[in-house]
């Protein structure tokens, strides 16, 4: 062993530094081989917005962007966000289709009052493998608690569709400001616990 004022490196800590930076990138890459900017993310995400006008490029809500800043800020890096009409069918195929991606949790807003528009939860619940009742009960509880009468009146489902987990969200910001704030701890415990399988 050499004395403390060589600089000499041992060849053993060059093959465990090379072995680490294997690892670290194998765990940190994406399919295309590049390492994600932020090592903490918790996985991807898309945002579907069930709106008539939204999906007819009538009116462009702001929610879906609202929705994806909330779930960049949790950890999640959001695909994409797309504008279905309040069609069961439809809404149900932008559902399976970001199941079918592989994305970690698919957010839905709109479509969860009493209106005879308002499918999203049968649309959901067709889908879902695994009901997480104790997500749609918090996200009801929280939305009452902060004044977001839409959000406490939600049908909205919460579930797991293969390894996807799916949230149905009212379509105000207060009830999206609130959701996302009670969803993302809950989610990321979710996702971990599916991908342990």
């Amino acid at each position: 062993m050499s004395d403390s004022g060589s600089t000499a490196i041992d060849p053993d800590d060059v093959v465990a530094a090379d072995a680490a930076a294997r690892e670290f990138v194998a765990r940190h890459s994406d399919d295309d081989g590049r390492v994600s900017a932020t090592g903490d993310e918790i996985g991807r995400a898309l945002v579907v917005v069930v709106d008539d006008r939204a999906a007819h490029g009538e009116d462009q809500s702001l929610l879906g962007p609202l929705v994806g800043e909330l779930l960049g800020e949790a950890g999640f890096h959001v695909d994409a966000t797309v504008a279905v009409s309040g069609d069961e069918v439809e809404i149900r195929n932008a559902l399976n289709t970001a199941v079918i991606g592989g994305v970690d949790l698919v957010v839905s807003v709109g479509g969860v009052g009493v209106g005879a528009r308002d499918v999203a939860p049968e649309a959901t619940e067709a889908l879902l493998d695994r009901r997480l009742r104790g997500i749609e009960e918090a996200v009801r509880s929280s939305g009452l608690a902060a004044g977001a009468t839409d959000g406490g009146l939600s049908r909205g489902l919460a579930g797991i569709s293969g390894q996807t987990l799916v949230v149905n969200l009212a379509n105000s910001r207060a009830a999206v400001r609130d959701g996302m704030a009670t969803v993302a701890p809950l989610a990321k415990h979710v996702i971990e616990a599916i991908s342990e399988f």
